[in-house]
């Protein structure tokens, strides 16, 4: 499939771009190498290798999930700039 200038210029307009005469060749160009590229990469028998969301393996890199004791409130509220009880006083953002 080989893309036209004036395929640029419909998906250009529908994106309600403006694209200069220079832009639209350019942009012909590297859409029908990439569309060349893709065709290329279509030739190759890909019939026994398995579908991959990664080309590396990917493993998961959290760390386990273990309970901790957590900040007392006391502790937690010691540096806040206003405090209310056992509560953090902020600003009021909805008017």
């Amino acid at each position: 499939m080989k893309l036209r200038p004036a395929d640029v210029e419909y998906v250009a307009r529908l994106a309600r771009l403006e694209i200069s005469e220079a832009e639209k060749e350019k942009f012909t160009a590297q859409l029908n190498d990439i569309l060349r590229y893709i065709d290329h990469l279509n030739e190759l028998d890909t019939a026994g290798v398995a579908p991959m969301c990664h080309v590396v393996a990917v493993t998961n890199a959290f760390r386990e999930d273990r309970v901790a004791p957590s900040l007392e409130s006391g502790a937690a509220l010691a540096n806040a700039p206003d405090a209310r009880g056992e509560f953090f006083r902020v600003p009021k953002v909805i008017e």
